[in-house]
């Protein structure tokens, strides 16, 4: 039997009040277009029920970028411990959790982990995705010592728990079925959006996006995962593209050499310094710094010059400032309208040094 003809006076209240908002099915359904294609896909090639394909609007509304106050993040809403136990790449470059393909990867393999631990029981393994593999464990012990059945209808779990598989069909149904419910869907194109485009090194977006024609904006909603301007090696050094500008991309790429695809500047290593640093202080990751320089671990000695890509600064080139007498840290912030932090780590500065007349500071804000 389809998941659809299940009964259920739970699934007919879900319905109804997806039904009573009429225009809020459409609306998040709009945003699937980058990505629903792909999720379907990748379903499919694990001959999983096509509904699973439709978690992420029940997690995210299709938002990659969503982020809930209990920490969980991206389309599929997965927790940081969660994506650590999955093996997902997390740190202040990239967040796997955010990635389209890294995210629904791992959501799909750890669907299929629990659909194996409870039973090949698809209802159990999906709400024990939104609740916990512990909770609909310890609710189906608590039944069994009744003499109750175990199966997802039968538990007392939490209440989004206790909806969520209900919402999961009626949103199923209404898009199976749209004219039924008077609800009109955007089409969505049977087709890929996008493609993955190898980069190959460092690359800011905003050149990415220039070098492809396509604006920023929608480049950043395929790649969330990327949390720095500069391409981090989440994957080694991909971009998701809109089919039809990865050509482009790729030939621009092509022809240009790298201190042509990449601003770059230079950093002599200080006494005291760390990779770590350095790389907070220039807005990069550090396996970018020790892709570039050839540096095999942290170590790195004092005096050595670091070559440091510069994308993350494109949109303001940097505007020297020379200190003067009486000036602080925190009277050039203010009076630039940043941060004393910002001009920290823009110059690589002791947090407890003081400021000498003449002293040079770089500065990322606009001219005038």
């Amino acid at each position: 039997m389809s998941w659809q003809e299940t009964k259920s006076v739970r699934i007919d209240k879900a319905r109804d009040a997806y039904l009573k908002h009429v225009d809020h099915v459409p609306e998040v359904a709009s945003r699937a277009d980058n990505y629903l294609y792909y999720i379907v896909e990748e379903v499919e090639k694990r001959n999983m029920p096509m509904e699973i394909a439709l978690i992420p609007m029940i997690e995210s509304d299709w938002d990659p970028f969503a982020a809930s106050h209990s920490g969980a993040a991206g389309l599929w809403q997965i927790m940081p411990a969660t994506g650590d136990h999955l093996g997902l790449k997390q740190n202040s470059s990239y967040d796997g959790r955010k990635s389209v393909r890294d995210s629904t990867t791992v959501a799909l393999d750890y669907l299929e982990t629990l659909y194996e631990q409870f039973d090949k029981d698809w209802f159990l393994a999906i709400a024990a995705y939104n609740t916990g593999e512990g909770n609909i464990m310890r609710a189906r012990k608590a039944n069994e010592a009744k003499g109750l059945s175990t199966d997802y209808w039968s538990l007392k779990l939490r209440k989004q728990a206790t909806d969520y598989i209900p919402k999961l069909i009626a949103l199923a149904q209404i898009v199976a079925e749209p004219e039924r419910f008077d609800v009109e869907l955007p089409a969505v194109e049977n087709a890929p959006s996008f493609e993955v485009v190898e980069i190959g090194r460092p690359l800011p977006m905003s050149k990415a996006a220039k070098l492809a024609g396509v604006d920023l904006e929608t480049l950043r909603a395929l790649n969330p995962g990327q949390l720095r301007e500069t391409l981090s090696p989440g994957r080694p050094f991909e971009m998701l593209v809109p089919v039809e500008n990865a050509n482009r991309l790729e030939a621009n790429i092509a022809t240009l050499s790298p201190e042509q695809l990449v601003q770059w500047n230079t950093y002599r290593i200080k006494p005291g310094d760390s990779l770590a640093r350095i790389a907070r202080a220039f807005d990069v990751d550090v396996e970018v710094l020790q892709d570039i320089n050839s540096i095999e671990g942290s170590k790195i000695r004092a005096g050595d010059v670091l070559k440091i890509p510069d994308g993350n600064h494109e949109a303001h080139p940097p505007q020297g400032y020379m200190v003067r007498e009486g000036d602080s840290l925190s009277r050039i912030a203010g009076k630039f309208n940043v941060s004393v932090d910002d001009i920290i780590d823009w110059n690589a500065l002791d947090p407890g040094a003081y400021l000498k007349p003449g002293q040079e500071l770089k500065l990322y804000v606009e001219e005038g």
